[in-house]
């Protein structure tokens, strides 16, 4: 007994009317997504907006883990069933392509960002930087509350002030340096207040202070600012690209729009919360306090924007077709990368291992920012389902 598939390749749309539902769909979606991206912006820098640092600190790793299952489910995976489509032929069905542009992307992500350091591109404006991020000031209360809790278990040193005690039942030391030290004694203590634990501990995750000079390098002001705003324009670059054609399907979109609609309605007001949160703590020169609005309004605009195109050819447009799949795969593979680069490296590993506030922190809070990542990844994946 055999069995045949038969693959449906229709290159034309599902377009089935309902033109005053879709055309609400580009103010709904324009809506969430301005206020997904704008409202981190303007609470952490408008003075007005009383967030509590709580709030900011939740939504600020909510939207590093919405960010990172944007780039594996939402972009990936659909540029793995586009490129590897059986309507497609030729030499794009050939090779996992998908996979393979991601990885080209990751690597010209890090190359970019290397030489953008390398040479100061971004120019040397790190005197004149501004950052305002409630998350950081969160941690620094903890902190101090910490050192409170930690004062009276250390008692007087007896005129022995270079001893070194327990600070906890982690086992990290307190160096306290006499006040005639000088020069060396300086540079241990500036480098407690930087890592937890002896001031010469280089075992301690990811590595101490010089961890392959990483640690050292970012916080030079001017590569700082160079290799940040290379991160957030990539960033920037790779979630537009991505809402261009959720904008262009959803317009065609034929019996699945209600839900698909609902989905990104949500979709896009996470994914704005993941680039809002980013934008609004970046350092920022102040006579460019104005780029973080206007990076998160392009954001807001793209969507209805593309939406609104895809209206305007619903008759012509043909998501099916070779040449579409094919332009969609490609681009949403880049996308992918450019979000794996900059949610792997920028998101988590320089806001956990890099980030001097974090390692500081207490272990709750650095376990309480873990999960609130872990619960913006799982919420943006399981809108995967439908979208």
């Amino acid at each position: 007994m055999s069995s045949s598939v038969t693959v449906d390749c229709d290159s034309g749309n599902a377009y089935d009317g309902r033109l005053g539902l879709r055309i609400s769909s580009v103010f709904v979606i324009g809506f969430g997504s301005m206020m997904g991206v704008l409202l981190p912006i303007a609470a952490a820098r408008t003075k007005r907006m009383r967030v509590p640092p709580l709030a900011f600190f939740i939504t600020k790793y909510f939207g590093s883990g919405v960010i990172i299952a944007t780039a594996f489910i939402h972009l990936l995976a659909p540029a793995a069933d586009a490129l590897s489509s059986p309507c497609l032929s030729g030499p794009i069905t050939q090779y996992d392509w998908a996979e393979g542009i991601a990885l080209m992307t990751v690597f010209t992500m890090f190359f970019i960002e290397l030489m953008a350091a390398r040479f100061d591109i971004f120019g040397r404006e790190s005197h004149d930087l501004e950052a305002s991020d409630p998350a950081q000031d969160l941690m620094r209360q903890n902190e101090k509350f910490n050192d409170a809790q930690r004062k009276p278990s250390q008692g007087h040193s007896h005129g022995h002030p270079n001893v070194a005690r327990p600070a906890s039942s982690q086992g990290n030391i307190i160096i306290e340096p006499s006040d005639s030290d000088s020069g060396e004694g300086t540079s241990r203590d500036n480098t407690q207040g930087v890592i937890p634990g002896r001031a010469d501990d280089f075992t301690y995750p990811p590595g101490g202070e010089d961890h392959l000079g990483h640690q050292r390098d970012h916080m030079t002001d001017e590569e700082h600012f160079a290799a940040q705003m290379t991160a957030l324009f990539i960033l920037e670059f790779g979630v537009i690209f991505h809402s261009i054609f959720i904008g262009l399907t959803l317009a065609v979109a034929g019996k699945e729009f209600n839900v698909l609609y609902i989905v990104l309605v949500f979709h896009q007001t996470f994914e704005g919360l993941g680039l809002g949160s980013r934008l609004a703590t970046a350092e920022w020169p102040k006579k460019k306090a104005w780029m973080p609005w206007a990076l998160g309004a392009a954001y807001g605009v793209t969507t209805p924007i593309a939406i609104a195109i895809g209206l305007g050819v619903r008759t012509t447009f043909a998501p099916g077709s070779q040449r579409t799949q094919i332009v969609n795969g490609v681009f949403d593979a880049i996308s992918a990368g450019i979000l794996i680069y900059t949610g792997l490296v920028e998101l988590m590993a320089h806001e956990f291992m890099f980030n001097p506030e974090m390692r500081k922190a207490s272990i709750k809070m650095m376990l309480f920012a873990y999960l609130c990542m872990c619960l913006g990844a799982g919420l943006m994946a399981l809108l995967g389902k439908w979208a």
